[in-house]
């Protein structure tokens, strides 16, 4: 994998992009959730990565995108994925987008339908008004007190110990929160602003339809706000296909990497036709 970056009005965005590939009809573009960055799809560049043309990035004012200016929106993000992709040559992508990454990716499917290959959520929710409250939108956008004022070696134990059931899971997120050792203002600040623009996003009530092959990936002990509850009704409005992952939290993907690799070669192979 080869360390990229990317300038915008903003600050730069690094990524890390392997173009070498034995089928290069798709490519994989993988979107971490909020306050994660690129190592939380490791285990899929390890198996993807000569397969497929791969790439993952840090989200802006994530780990190695910093520094950067928070006065950008969920659109403003997808814009960027589609100018690095398009600069990239990756003018195919299926989107495997974890948590607030699949947000990204259903924004992507808004803004550019036509460039959408495949559209994987990991434990992620739709990001259409009609699946959430009034209230929920209301808490969403004020978040960021709550990280700036949580003592951080508690913040540390939740955000470890609730988003993954396995080992590794838990031991990745927790090197990765300790990125933000010392700064949990900054923390609060990308964790308040990504919950603000997510709220401004569903406000927009647009359609976010995908219309590509897709998939809903969620797991059984995914206990991360309602995701369960919004994964259920996704499916049963969309038609989308789900995959309910046995034992696994939040970060599904790094608690049962084998069985999620297999499901994203699925579609991935599916986009080759």
């Amino acid at each position: 994998m080869k360390e990229c970056s990317y300038s915008t009005s903003c600050g730069d965005i690094h990524y890390w992009i392997n173009h070498k590939a034995d089928h290069k009809e798709v490519q994989l573009v993988f979107l971490p959730g909020l306050t994660a960055d690129h190592r939380l799809f490791e285990k899929q560049i390890a198996y993807f990565e000569g397969r497929y043309p791969v790439f993952v990035w840090d989200a802006p004012g994530h780990a190695s995108s910093w520094p950067f200016r928070f006065d950008f929106d969920l659109m403003d993000k997808a814009t960027w994925v589609h100018e690095i992709l398009w600069k990239e040559g990756f003018d195919h992508p299926v989107i495997v987008g974890q948590s607030m990454g699949g947000y990204v990716g259903q924004a992507y499917a808004q803004l550019f339908p036509e460039n959408l290959s495949g559209f994987i959520s990991v434990d992620s929710a739709p990001l259409q008004r009609q699946y959430v409250t009034a209230a929920e939108i209301w808490l969403l956008k004020r978040m960021e007190p709550v990280y700036r004022h949580y003592p951080w070696r508690a913040l540390l134990k939740s955000g470890t110990r609730g988003v993954a059931t396995s080992a590794y899971g838990r031991t990745l997120m927790r090197q990765i929160m300790e990125t933000y050792d010392g700064q949990q203002d900054r923390y609060a600040k990308i964790s308040g602003h990504g919950f603000r623009i997510l709220a401004e996003a569903m406000e927009k009530d647009l359609p976010y339809e995908i219309t590509c092959p897709a998939l809903l990936i969620c797991g059984e002990q995914d206990h991360a706000g309602s995701c369960i509850r919004y994964n259920k009704a996704w499916h049963q409005k969309s038609g989308i296909p789900i995959k309910w992952i046995k034992d696994a939290g939040h970060n599904s993907n790094t608690d049962a990497p084998e069985i999620v690799n297999r499901l994203i070669e699925e579609v991935a192979l599916q986009c080759q036709h």
